[in-house]
């Protein structure tokens, strides 16, 4: 069972080029394996990552491309097996890039940027809804809130004062950028989604595929 995220860059031919390199970055940090991530139409990528790391995946992807606001991301999550493995991604099959693709399609008409797609409906329900409640903080990040988000991703462990040292920012202003992204609520979403999905492969054996 895998993960596949895919995503396109919001009205890319309106903004500034600098988010191309903050995009390669950021899937190179996520996806230690270049054949794990893939760039293709100008715009949009495809990745492979665990299905557990899907939401904080999805988040720091976001919070990489808003530091070049008003540049944003929409992603659609796929939950499944692959049955054919290419070199590149856009050339593998199977119903992870099924329901990536099923989830990425959704977006326009249910007005998001993020959403999951799995074969379990009544999870995908709950867990969307999660999404479009966290939706509410994510798509409202400022410059200095992504920063923030994107720092204490790469650095989990990291306390804030540690933060602070790492940004050249003060204790206090690390911490409000975090509240003003709601970045603990988000976190608790993670693990929820988290639990809901070991719980859900638990009591399934595994994903059907």
């Amino acid at each position: 069972m895998i993960c596949i995220i895919t995503g396109d860059i919001i009205g890319s031919r309106k903004i500034k080029d600098s988010w191309l390199a903050n995009l390669k970055a950021a899937l190179k940090v996520v996806s230690e394996q270049s054949s794990k991530w893939e760039i293709y139409r100008g715009d949009s990528f495809q990745l492979e990552v665990e299905p557990e790391n899907a939401i904080k995946v999805a988040a720091y992807l976001k919070a990489c491309i808003r530091i070049d606001k008003p540049a944003d991301v929409r992603m659609g999550i796929g939950i499944g097996k692959v049955s054919s493995k290419r070199r590149k991604l856009s050339e593998s099959s199977g119903e992870a890039f099924i329901n990536s693709g099923t989830a990425f399609d959704s977006l326009k008409q249910a007005k998001v940027n993020l959403a999951i797609k799995t074969y379990f409906s009544d999870f995908d329900e709950e867990i969307n809804v999660l999404i479009k409640l966290s939706l509410i903080a994510m798509d409202s990040w400022g410059i200095v809130a992504a920063e923030m988000v994107k720092l204490a991703l790469e650095n989990e462990n990291t306390v804030q004062s540690g933060l602070a040292a790492i940004s050249g920012r003060t204790q206090s202003s690390v911490s409000e950028a975090l509240k003003r992204a709601h970045y603990s609520e988000l976190m608790e979403m993670n693990e929820l989604y988290r639990k809901k999905l070991k719980n859900l492969i638990l009591n399934h054996g595994n994903l059907p595929g």
